[in-house]
């Protein structure tokens, strides 16, 4: 857009955002900043750094709609801008009552924050309409007409750079309209504040799902390792199983287990690498317990 639009209330998302966000004081600030000053963002990063945490934070302090659309190869122009109504159209022709707003207009339309995951899975066709929406504020709907966006629509893209799967790379172009803010991994103890509060689970065992999901991230034997979703549902499964084994706190072979569980899935392992996902994580797990940190449990390591 050109001009200065109108500006979100920074203060007011970062008051928001304090109040929901661990940690992330930096980001919060670039994004809210960014905002408030009528730009579009990207933030880049992997899955499981609080990217939608954060963008929903901001949007109630701004107090905008948030609307969340992700970015995938059948993203075409029309499910993103919109179609009319086919039944509709047999009978009365094209209307302008029958059109049905896809995601990218109503967020024009109420202002809001167009919250647009995997940005670069989408397709390059749609891409290509972003970029006038960007530049210009607007988009030509065919037999529609044009849709001015509000003062206060934003577009808030996410992508995961390191993700080489069924991705392409965004254009020079794209880059230049919007802000990118990086957002990596938070640090050891925002990521145990995290999972603290997603789970209440007993001090020591969120300890070891921290480390050995943090551990799995610089491993040799791991090309992918685990986000901070990985420990939290390694403590929630822990928790579950000790429940069922009758544990007061989970034991060293229920904690293996649920990191089997939680981790084996989102981990990946190197090109070449002879090893099974369970060896490695057993490994992340048996480390994970160091002499600084008391063990979870009652000391049951071996007996898986």
């Amino acid at each position: 857009m050109d001009g200065r639009p109108v500006g979100l209330a920074v203060r007011a998302m970062l008051a928001s955002a304090s109040g929901t966000v661990v940690g992330r004081v930096r980001e919060s600030e670039v994004v809210a900043a960014a905002l408030a000053a009528g730009r579009h963002v990207l933030l880049e990063g992997p899955p499981g750094t609080g990217k939608t945490t954060l963008l929903r934070a901001l949007a109630d302090g701004a107090g905008v709609p948030l609307v969340l659309v992700e970015g995938n190869a059948d993203l075409t122009p029309a499910r993103l801008v919109g179609h009319h109504d086919p039944s509709r159209v047999l009978t009365e022709d094209y209307r302008p009552d029958n059109f049905v707003p896809g995601p990218l207009v109503r967020a024009m339309t109420v202002g809001g924050l167009l919250y647009l995951e995997e940005l670069n899975r989408v397709p390059e066709d749609t891409l290509n309409v972003l970029l006038g929406v960007l530049s210009e504020g607007r988009t030509h709907v065919p037999r529609f007409g044009t849709v001015e966006a509000a003062s206060t629509f934003r577009l808030v893209a996410a992508m995961n750079p390191y993700d080489q799967v069924g991705t392409g790379r965004l254009s020079p172009a794209l880059y230049d309209r919007t802000c990118r803010v990086g957002m990596g991994y938070q640090d050891f103890d925002h990521e145990v504040a995290v999972v603290v509060a997603q789970t209440r689970g007993d001090a020591a065992l969120v300890t070891r799902a921290v480390r050995t999901a943090r551990a799995s991230r610089s491993h040799v034997d791991l090309r992918v390792g685990a986000s901070v979703r990985g420990a939290i549902d390694l403590v929630l499964v822990a928790d579950q199983l000790a429940e069922v084994r009758d544990e007061q706190v989970a034991t060293d072979r229920t904690g293996l287990d649920a990191a089997l569980t939680a981790l084996s899935g989102r981990v990946v392992l190197a090109e070449g690498c002879d090893r099974t996902v369970e060896d490695v994580v057993a490994e992340l797990w048996a480390a994970s317990a160091s002499a600084e940190e008391k063990p979870c449990g009652d000391g049951e390591a071996g007996k898986a």
